[in-house]
């Protein structure tokens, strides 16, 4: 046995300096910079603001309409978690072609159709623990707005009528359509 081998050092948990715990980091693909990035608050340091497109309540919800609720939930309370403030917007379109097709062929009013499937929706987001928006608008309470804004769009000509009166984005009128998503 060779004696030239040094023997290891001897180490003392109690002079090793305390490893401190990491924050926790949340890294997202982000489209714009093709790339990973640590998520960062941008308006209000503390405050991740989300908006989530919610349902269009034409008839019964399924797994699939739930799908995005139960992801951006798991997002929020993992936030909450590490310390941040959430508010989640998550809306519902309570009006459009389909549901006033759908309420007109069974016969009822688009409002108390909308309103029937819209508790279905609710019952389904509880019934799955998906906890609730901070906020929850309708689109009927943004009809002016919606109005307003389709003509601010066709006077700058980004938009266009078709057939029917339905109006249309000219997505060749934005140089950067799609940056953003």
């Amino acid at each position: 046995m060779s004696t030239d081998t040094p023997a290891p050092e001897a180490t003392n948990e109690e002079t090793r300096p305390a490893a401190q715990p990491a924050e926790p980091t949340l890294r997202l693909y982000d489209s714009a910079a093709r790339a990973v990035v640590p998520l960062a608050p941008t308006v209000t340091p503390g405050t991740v603001a989300i908006y989530l497109c919610g349902a269009t309540v034409q008839g019964s919800p399924h797994i699939g309409h739930m799908r995005s609720g139960i992801a951006f939930d798991v997002l929020r309370r993992w936030l909450e978690r590490s310390g941040q403030k959430v508010v989640l917007v998550r809306n519902v379109t309570d009006i459009d072609d389909k549901i006033l097709t759908k309420s007109a062929e069974a016969g009822w009013a688009w409002w108390a159709w909308a309103q029937r499937f819209e508790r279905e929706f609710d019952a389904a987001y509880r019934a799955l623990g998906v906890t609730a928006p901070t906020y929850e608008p309708h689109a009927t309470g943004q009809i002016p707005e919606m109005i307003a804004l389709v003509q601010r769009l066709l006077d700058a000509g980004h938009a266009y009528v078709g057939d029917a009166g339905n109006v249309y984005f000219d997505v060749r009128s934005l140089k950067d359509y799609g940056s953003l998503t």
